[in-house]
């Protein structure tokens, strides 16, 4: 008599983790390939550097019509690289795209089930955004100082990257767009809301020290130095003021905010339902 005998069907194994390489790859690919990613990195390439160089033309065509004093306060960084106070709109809208558009298309869910540990999840978007807004941020501060600084070459007040503090407040133009980014991905992590998220970034960049300019006595000018855009612009300073704090200082206490800020969300992001 033969005995039938049963084989097991093998046990199910469990999905095999996503690699923290794998992760960023994964991210690299959909910042690269959201259309919406190109237009706005491309919005902020064309305002940083048209607006630079189309106020660098309006100052050198109305230099001489400007008072001795006015003329001393000329400084080749801030006026060369002004457009950066524009661009960074569109680097804080690209920043808080970066996640609340995963939100507003329900792709987060997709995207948490492929990688169940969401801290790897989030740094791994926030170290893509941050390379790519360094070198788009780099690209445009360079840009726009080095072509400002040929049209303030036809009144002889263009300056060079050799000169003192130049270098570094280039190089901090780029620094500050990427940051500003970046707080604005932790921005929008946290209210998982395209236009509410926008709105905060551009109240903190643009309101608050609308604010602060309006407030009272020393208190209120020490308190408008720590204020979020106040603090990170003055590494594109390349004169000592009284009303800013020092380049890196500054730039410092900038970084800090973003810092929490990201913080915050990562907290707020690994306890809440996608």
């Amino acid at each position: 008599m033969t005995t039938a005998t049963t084989t097991a069907p093998p046990a199910a194994g469990k999905a095999p983790r996503a690699s923290f390489g794998n992760v960023l790859r994964s991210e690299w690919t959909k910042i690269l390939t959201v259309r919406s990613t190109f237009w706005t990195l491309l919005a902020a390439i064309v305002v940083t550097i048209g607006l630079s160089l189309l106020l660098a033309w309006a100052f050198t065509s109305s230099y001489d019509q400007m008072k001795p004093s006015d003329r001393a306060q000329f400084d080749p960084a801030s006026f060369g690289m002004v457009g950066i106070n524009f661009g960074m709109v569109a680097f804080g809208v690209l920043g808080v795209l970066v996640i609340t558009a995963e939100y507003a298309t329900g792709m987060i869910r997709t995207s948490l089930t492929a990688v169940p540990r969401r801290g790897q999840y989030l740094v791994a978007k926030t170290l893509v955004l941050g390379v790519v807004t360094l070198i788009i941020g780099q690209i445009a501060s360079f840009a726009s100082f080095l072509l400002s600084q040929l049209i303030f070459k036809s009144k002889g007040i263009n300056a060079s990257l050799a000169d003192d503090g130049m270098l570094r407040a280039v190089i901090g133009g780029g620094l500050y767009l990427t940051v500003i980014a970046l707080l604005a991905l932790g921005i929008g992590t946290l209210l998982r809301h395209t236009a509410g998220s926008v709105t905060v970034v551009l109240g903190l960049l643009f309101v608050l020290p609308i604010i602060g300019s309006f407030l009272p006595g020393g208190w209120g000018n020490t308190l408008s130095k720590f204020l979020p855009s106040n603090a990170g612009g003055a590494i594109m300073a390349t004169r000592p003021s009284d009303s800013s704090l020092a380049p890196w200082t500054g730039f410092g206490v900038f970084v800090l905010y973003a810092v929490i800020v990201l913080g915050v969300a990562l907290f707020f992001f690994q306890k809440r339902d996608a």
